[in-house]
């Protein structure tokens, strides 16, 4: 049942993490996995304990194949996730359709860190900023902050684009 109700939008979240379809599969059966073998039934929000660890398994891998690409001398892209692979179109394709909300996608990509991950929690996982807070281990007033920056960035990469400049 969790994995039916879930797995959309948790896919959708890690993939714009990520770039990877084939990542973003390791790590939702990963979460999955997790849920299936410690989560209790009784658990105040499943659905914000889902998001934890999928964003923290996505880190840990991202973590691991940057100390791998240090420790063999390879290029970090070479190891960290790449966009190279086909996004699959049943899930993003129905996103993306509407010029505009491409044009949205595209300047949230160009958000960094946690300003991305805030946007995507707060607008697209529809959590609350102490929700998101509690996931991130940061105080509301600094999620708000964040918040308020991206949106900020947010406008003036689409205001360039409007204007022909991106």
């Amino acid at each position: 049942q969790l994995y039916k109700r879930y797995y959309r939008e948790l896919y959708l979240y890690i993939y714009s993490l990520s770039s990877n379809c084939t990542l973003t599969d390791d790590i939702l059966q990963d979460t999955f996995l997790k849920a299936w073998l410690s989560l209790k039934d009784s658990h105040t929000n499943m659905r914000a304990w889902l998001y934890m660890v999928a964003r923290n398994l996505y880190y840990n891998y991202y973590k691991k194949a940057k100390t791998l690409a240090s420790l063999e001398a390879i290029h970090t892209e070479d190891v960290a996730p790449v966009s190279e692979y086909f996004i699959k179109k049943d899930v993003l394709e129905e996103i993306l359709q509407k010029e505009g909300t491409k044009q949205l996608w595209e300047a949230i990509h160009h958000l960094k860190g946690q300003q991305k991950e805030v946007i995507l929690l707060q607008y697209f996982g529809d959590f609350s900023q102490k929700e998101i807070a509690a996931m991130l281990r940061l105080t509301t007033g600094s999620v708000k902050m964040l918040a308020y920056r991206a949106k900020k960035e947010l406008k003036k990469y689409l205001i360039s684009y409007q204007e022909g400049t991106r």
